[in-house]
């Protein structure tokens, strides 16, 4: 019977990951031809092809996602196994791999991080950021444990945790001409006002590009980024207004220095926040204490 070779497998997965065998050469610190020898013996051991390879890099075929998603399950075994055997001990070593929305990070690391930390000293996190896509993607591949994701799509390989309301807002300097409003707007009332949005590869972008469909109409920013912080900012100098979730200003907001007003639109009214994790995966037992402060805070969002 045939066996999979797991070292052959580990430069499969990189090179995928890399999404060139250069990169994941580079990442290695061994030469490319050594990479693709590899994987050359793999596909022989196996009798099928496993990667394509593009003009701009490679790709799995369906054999490769299945013998990837294999592999990634290995490593979730192997980590739960090892968690097991630190129980043994309490939390006290391990790593936590969280995947989060830039709009989230104040928050969460004045909330639960903190109190996570100061309980389990011993624990270690890492944090990466960026737009719903990617959060979704770390998740799903196991590249993250957690993810904290605004307007998650639908994906069956995701369990949202716990989702929390959280309506998009139009917000404003207090010197903005729009300041004095107090009753929901329209979309179609805002369009002659410059206005700075995220990146599509955000959430808060996605959400408002789908109203914007509805309503048939369409902002054309005077700035796009892809850091919260800059929209902010942006509002805070009065350059225009922006659209974000409240608990991104939440702080901002109760100092006056920022002003939220409600949107008359009923999709950007039912914004969503979404703790996830992959679908099957057994957390390891600092990542499941995590996951449970988290949530608490969740629901105070």
């Amino acid at each position: 019977m045939t066996e999979i070779n797991t070292k052959r497998l580990a430069y499969l997965y990189e090179a995928v990951t890399m999404g060139t065998i250069r990169a994941a050469a580079d990442k290695l610190n061994i030469a490319p031809s050594a990479i693709s020898r590899q994987i050359s013996l793999l596909e022989a051991e196996l009798a099928c092809t496993l990667i394509e390879r593009h003009r701009k890099g490679i790709t799995p075929t369906e054999a490769g996602s299945v013998l990837l998603q294999f592999y990634r399950e290995s490593l979730s075994a192997e980590e739960a196994c090892l968690s097991e055997l630190q129980a043994l001990l309490g939390l006290q070593r391990g790593h936590i791999k969280l995947a989060v929305g830039d709009g989230f990070i104040g928050g969460l690391m004045s909330g639960p991080l903190s109190e996570f930390a100061r309980l389990y000293p011993e624990l270690t996190l890492s944090i990466s950021t960026g737009g719903s896509n990617e959060v979704i993607r770390q998740v799903e591949e196991d590249e993250a444990h957690i993810g904290l994701v605004f307007h998650a799509s639908s994906h069956p390989r995701i369990r949202s945790q716990v989702v929390s309301r959280q309506p998009m807002y139009i917000i404003v300097s207090p010197e903005h001409s729009l300041a004095q409003q107090t009753q929901p707007m329209p979309l179609e009332a805002l369009l002659e006002y410059p206005v700075g949005l995220a990146e599509s590869r955000f959430g808060v972008r996605q959400l408002l590009a789908m109203a914007e469909f509805q309503q048939k109409i369409r902002f054309n920013p005077v700035l796009t980024t892809d850091s919260f912080n800059v929209l902010k900012n942006f509002a805070l100098s009065n350059m225009g207004f922006t659209f974000l979730p409240y608990f991104v200003v939440s702080q901002e907001v109760k100092d006056g220095q920022l002003i939220a007003i409600p949107i008359d639109h009923p999709l950007l009214a039912s914004g969503e926040a979404h703790l996830i994790t992959r679908l099957g995966r057994q957390l390891s037992q600092g990542a499941n204490e995590l996951l449970q402060y988290m949530k608490v805070w969740m629901k105070t969002l």
